[in-house]
């Protein structure tokens, strides 16, 4: 679903603006009526929805470039004055409602663009106009309407739920180990329906409400493909229930199918029908959870907005918060955004931090995966890390604009600014942490077990005798199953299977990969697996230089 709309005050965006003594609509602008008896008046624009009265929305209907001000005001009727209808164009001209001065000449309707960028990190491709694929969808919701619907589902939901948990050993079981490619491929493939029918839910309860749903396609989230269904058209509905329900339609598609994938997973006996079923089920469920949180541009957060019928929550709560941070450093008197919620704060301080708990978290579970990927893994984490560096950056130079624009003084600003770097900088000379090398490892016919480790890694930390840790690991935990010391400094080029850095059975694809010889303490159990070393603690501008950047060169 896509983010939050832009949504003018009652009557209009803005005051100012410039006089145009014809005005008429934009090109690509719209006047809807209400869609009901207590519904707003809509004026979209573009993919942006203004509410507005009854009056502005009238003077927009009559403006077709043909009447002056005066002729506007004796067609409008006798509570219109010249100086009411030049307040109103104005406020029209600034929220580009209609054409400016410059701009009177008529061009060809512009189109929406099927590829859009959306600051900061997402990226939409216009693939279908989801109308089109609800014609067999929306009489069998009016057939038993949402609420029979939704107890169905809910009792779907349930139930896999109770199944997940009285099949937990084998779940447990399958989280840990490795799996066979051909489950995870066709985990991936349910995904992508389940998205996509995700987010043709959303449209379909739009549509039920009598909403349009403009457009649907696929795009990049923050570097990870997704589909998207644009339902801004929801801003037209009368009660703010039906919004939050459009906004959460998805996730309860995804919880009834994961509820019906884990009722599934019942049936099989153990193997990779029962292990994809389980593994789709606990994605399903995971992700629709993950969706529900309100400080991230996802479901959860325009059903949240849709319950205040507060627009731009998310952003204007950011702004509160960086108001307060910029209040207690630099000073400065500043214009609260959201004066009528207590939380605002509290709320703008964790969407801000969102990105940060989303990511490095992330980056914690996967960077070792990463590191046996050789180059490529490492460029993918250099992305990641230099996204989450650009994203705080930009939020300290914007606080500081904001600081001087609200009246803070240079000289405290950049007092300020220089003990926090001061503090960032002795964090990272002075504070040390674990330093690991993560590889796989497999053991060779006649029994020698070998440390195999990717191109990437730093060779000259490896020496005789350092320990390894030898494990058998799965998506979501892993089990030790041996214990060594490296034997000798000296390595071989090889080529390691990919079961050995990745959590998979496959031993047909394999890497390149540097082997050393392993004397077993503990030997492993299993032919094949994955491998930590550990190196000591070193600082963290050496493990963050170490970890993200030495590897795309090695």
């Amino acid at each position: 679903m896509t983010s939050d709309t832009a949504v003018a005050p009652q009557e209009g965006n803005g005051t100012g603006g410039e006089y145009v003594s014809r005005p008429r609509l934009a090109d690509d602008v719209f006047v809807h009526p209400p869609i009901s008896v207590d519904a707003p008046w809509i004026i979209q624009r573009g993919e942006h929805y203004l509410r507005v009265g009854a009056d502005l929305a009238r003077l927009a209907q009559a403006a077709d470039g043909t009447r002056g001000h005066e002729e506007l005001a004796a067609v409008l009727g006798a509570r219109w004055t010249t100086a009411a209808v030049d307040t109103g164009v104005r406020k029209l001209v600034a929220a580009k409602v209609f054409h400016g001065g410059a701009d009177m000449h008529r061009s060809a309707p512009r189109r929406l663009p099927r590829l859009k960028v959306v600051p900061p990190l997402t990226v939409q491709l216009t693939v279908v106009h989801p109308q089109r694929l609800l014609s067999g969808v929306l009489p069998a919701m009016a057939l038993l309407g949402l609420k029979r619907w939704g107890v169905i589902g809910a009792l779907l939901a349930a139930g896999g739920l109770a199944a997940l948990a009285g099949l937990g050993p084998e779940l447990s079981g399958l989280l840990g180990r490795p799996l066979p490619l051909s489950v995870y491929a066709g985990v991936i493939v349910a995904m992508l329906v389940a998205s996509a029918l995700h987010e043709l839910s959303h449209a379909a309860v739009l549509a039920y409400y009598g909403g349009r749903p403009s457009r649907m396609g696929v795009m990049l989230f923050y570097l990870s493909p997704a589909f998207f269904c644009d339902v801004s058209d929801g801003w037209r509905l009368s009660r703010n229930e039906q919004r939050v329900r459009v906004s959460l339609a998805g996730i309860a598609t995804q919880w009834v199918i994961a509820g019906s994938a884990a009722l599934a997973a019942l049936v099989p006996p153990p193997g990779r029908w029962q292990d994809g079923l389980l593994l789709f089920a606990t994605a399903c469920y995971l992700g629709g959870t993950i969706n529900l949180l309100p400080v991230v541009r996802l479901d959860g957060y325009l059903a949240l907005m849709s319950h205040l019928d507060i627009p731009h929550l998310r952003d204007r709560a950011m702004a509160d918060a960086r108001h307060r941070i910029a209040r207690l450093l630099y000073g400065g008197r500043y214009r609260p955004e959201l004066p009528q919620l207590r939380w605002a704060v509290a709320f703008g301080l964790a969407c801000m931090a969102a990105p940060l708990f989303i990511v490095i978290p992330a980056l914690g579970n996967f960077a070792s995966l990463l590191q046996r990927m050789g180059t490529a893994g490492a460029i993918l984490m250099v992305c990641a890390s230099g996204y989450l560096i650009w994203l705080l950056i930009r939020g300290v130079v914007r606080t500081a604009v904001e600081a001087r624009t609200a009246g803070a003084t240079r000289w405290r600003i950049a007092l300020s600014a220089t003990a926090v770097t001061a503090a960032v900088v002795c964090a990272l000379l002075f504070v040390r942490i674990p330093c690991t090398v993560a590889g796989g490892y497999t053991v060779r016919d006649g029994g020698q077990v070998e440390l195999l480790l990717p191109s990437s890694v730093d060779r000259s930390v490896i020496h005789a005798g350092t320990a390894v840790h030898l494990y058998r690991a799965g998506l979501m935990g892993r089990t030790t199953t041996g214990e060594a010391v490296i034997g000798s400094e000296r390595s071989t080029a090889t080529t390691a299977p990919l079961s050995a850095f990745a959590p998979v059975t496959s031993t047909t694809l394999s890497l390149p990969a540097a082997a050393y010889p392993l004397i077993t303490t503990r030997p492993p159990s299993d032919r094949t697996g994955n491998a930590q070393l550990a190196l000591g603690k070193s600082t963290l501008a050496h493990w963050l230089y170490d970890t993200y950047l030495a590897p795309c060169w090695r």
